[in-house]
């Protein structure tokens, strides 16, 4: 953990590091206690003089909208943190915003102090006020990936590293030029003091929530608030994205909807022109009106849209102009022999990366947190901090496996606990939950479906790798756990509430609207072609078995008949095997009229394994239909044991051996 080596390279002195980290935000100091739990040399870069820097000053108003729910009714830690929208991953307790703050939605000064004492408490290796203004490659068949990465800082220090990860956040301001575009003021400038705009009219350029964010701190004292942007406005119910607007920033709607003097257009920005009266005001026109007109002779000489259209809406003008459009990632500071891009389309403002956060055009790049979205833009959690925090333990377990030989975490567990293992994942796992359809849980089945091995949260886009990525080995086929929304419930044109939305029956499981498990069964590891040629908006390719558990409104999938029996009935078609638990005169039984025992009796049974029972519990089995009563029937009585009907095989399916050990010992001798 910080070991740091000196290198002379060309005259220069490099001080070396496995790990560089650049940003100290909660990306950064993420990757760094990860890092640090596993002995690791590594380095994280901070321009501040304290972590967390961005949230010093965003959002302006300083009301966070990750939700920080106190009480879930549970104690699960792992389930609590699907509702902690704020809290990184540790092993200290003390680490859990839930101590820090009680307000649903906290205050970014909170996140602030927070990030200063994870920082703190786990005693990360941060560098302050060290701003990196240059990276490039030296090349070097020694080094891990073929190259080395050499850092630059403001006081012209050098770093040399071996993988660099780059935590630095989405901090540059998008802006757009257009003429008269100087007198627009920027969200990172704009005055935060409701008083300021007292009578004034003004035009907001954007529509994310710092644009709704900003309209909500002035609107109850503004003339009026005009909002335009080139897309309509995207409802964060309605898309399931927490990227979009959420509830706490739209009171706009109201005023525009209510007939309040307030509205909503769309436009493209770069059309726009802005014209500035004698007395200051502000007034919006079209830029091809400009192109015949003289615009350094004032507004008198310009031709406006009301001229020619006497009801045009922005007729009206301004006092101020507000630019909200969010930002975008710092490419100026990576030498081009590194390759990083920008992305294409709706996510140009993101760098190009691989599913697995890993550069396109650099072996032993990665980009981790807010800049790393582009792998789900719009679709998960990927760029906030309740996503990120797994996306960037998944980063470090590949790094673990590819450099220091240590495969991807997994726990092997008998065939005869599969259905179980599963249940419990997709009631409790918050990685699943947040990084829905992006990260999934992977079963790699043992020869002859004896045994399973189970993998947490790895990164589905690169399925197809995961023997390279993860050192373990998928010979004998595979399940993949993951959650997903229906289909066509989520967009912005969509009603959510409408009747009927909801799906309640086993049977119709594979039209569950809301969020909800899915596994996928394959015979054989999918390949890169069949990724590439997956169906559009599927997340994998398809399977050879999809078994869907049915949507649940408390999101419980415990229920025996609903969600349990349907799902194990699934895996024991994909493997030709009863996955069922027997009592012990079950499986007595079956050792006389069955060539092959089920797995149960196998791994349980025959082994002297179970739940030692008491005249107690026998009488209840008993009188609960469990068990039939061989003191008052022959043996074999009218049915054999291995019949019984719908209703007696759901509860015989959950229950345990209770037959005293004794009772083994002899069945086994007999046997």
């Amino acid at each position: 953990m910080g070991f740091g080596l000196l290198f002379a390279v060309s005259g220069a002195t490099f001080l070396y590091h496995d790990y560089c980290i650049i940003g100290a935000g909660p990306a950064g100091l993420q990757a760094a206690y990860f890092f640090q739990q596993a002995g690791r040399d590594y380095i994280v870069f901070e321009r501040s003089h304290a972590p967390g820097s961005f949230f010093a000053l965003y959002p302006r108003h300083r009301k966070l909208i990750s939700i920080n729910k106190q009480y879930t009714g549970k104690s699960n830690s792992e389930f609590n943190l699907r509702h902690d929208w704020n809290s990184l991953l540790s092993h200290d307790r003390r680490l859990l915003f839930r101590h820090y703050s009680r307000d649903f939605f906290p205050s970014a000064d909170t996140m602030v102090r927070y990030l200063e004492d994870f920082a703190s408490l786990l005693k990360l290796q941060v560098q302050y006020n060290t701003a990196i203004i240059h990276v490039t490659l030296e090349k070097n068949e020694q080094a891990w990936n073929g190259h080395y990465f050499l850092l630059t800082d403001q006081d012209r220090k050098n770093y040399k590293c071996s993988s660099l990860l780059v935590a630095a956040g989405m901090w540059v301001p998008n802006v757009v030029n257009f003429p008269g575009s100087e007198y627009v003021e920027g969200y990172e400038t704009v005055s935060i003091n409701p008083e300021d705009f007292a009578g004034q009219t003004v035009l907001i350029l954007g529509r994310g929530n710092s644009a709704f964010e900003t309209a909500e701190n002035i609107l109850g004292v503004t003339n009026f608030i005009h909002m335009v942007s080139r897309s309509r406005v995207r409802l964060s119910w309605a898309t399931h994205y927490v990227g979009d607007l959420r509830a706490i920033n739209n009171g706009l709607l109201d005023t525009y909807q209510l007939k309040s003097l307030d509205g909503l257009l769309e436009g493209d920005l770069e059309d726009l022109a802005i014209v500035k009266d004698k007395k200051g005001k502000l007034h919006i026109t079209l830029r091809f009106y400009l192109e015949n007109g003289n615009i350094s002779a004032g507004i008198d000489s310009i031709t406006l849209p009301q001229d020619e259209l006497d009801n045009f809406a922005t007729r009206a003008p301004y006092d101020r102009v507000i630019r909200c459009l969010g930002w975008k990632f710092d490419f100026s500071i990576y030498n081009r022999s590194l390759g990083l891009m920008p992305g294409k389309g709706n996510i140009k403002k993101y760098p190009q990366i691989k599913p697995s956060y890993e550069s396109r055009g650099t072996q032993g790049l990665f980009i981790l947190g807010t800049a790393s979205h582009s792998v789900d833009f719009r679709k998960s959690a990927g760029g906030f901090i309740h996503g990120f925090r797994y996306t960037t333990r998944a980063v470090h377990r590949l790094l673990e496996n590819r450099h220091h030989g240590v495969p991807w975490p997994s726990t092997v567990y008998p065939i005869t606990q599969l259905t179980n293992s599963i249940i419990k994942r997709v009631n409790e796992a918050s990685g699943l939950y947040q990084m829905f359809s992006v990260l999934a849980d992977i079963i790699l089945l043992r020869e002859n479906a004896t045994a399973f091995e189970y993998l947490e949260e790895y990164p589905v886009g690169v399925l197809a790798e995961l023997e390279m990525q993860t050192g373990r080995k998928a010979r004998n086929g595979l399940f993949v756990i993951i959650m997903e929304y229906g289909r066509n419930f989520s967009g912005a044109d969509k009603d959510v509430f409408y009747y009927n939305r909801a799906v309640g029956e086993a049977q119709h499981a594979w039209q569950s609207n809301f969020l909800h498990p899915v596994i996928y069964y394959y015979k054989h590891l999918p390949t890169e072609r069949g990724m590439k040629l997956r169906p559009p908006d599927w997340p994998l390719p398809r399977p050879d078995a999809i078994h869907h558990i049915v949507e649940d409104f408390l999101t419980d999938w415990t229920a025996p008949n609903a969600h349990i029996l349907p799902l194990r009935r699934f895996l024991e078609n994909c493997l030709s095997t009863d996955l069922r638990n027997f009592f012990a005169e079950s499986c007595f039984l079956f050792a006389f009229t069955r060539q092959k025992l089920p797995p149960f009796c196998q791994q349980g049974y025959l082994r002297m394994q179970g739940l030692v029972g008491s005249q107690e519990l026998r009488h209840h089995a008993v009188q609960a239909g469990l068990l039939q009563d061989y003191t008052h029937k022959d043996f074999l009585g009218d049915r054999p044991p291995d019949s019984h009907d719908g209703s007696q095989e759901q509860l015989r399916d959950h229950a345990i051996p209770v037959r005293p050990l004794q009772h083994l010992v002899n069945a086994k001798d007999e046997l």
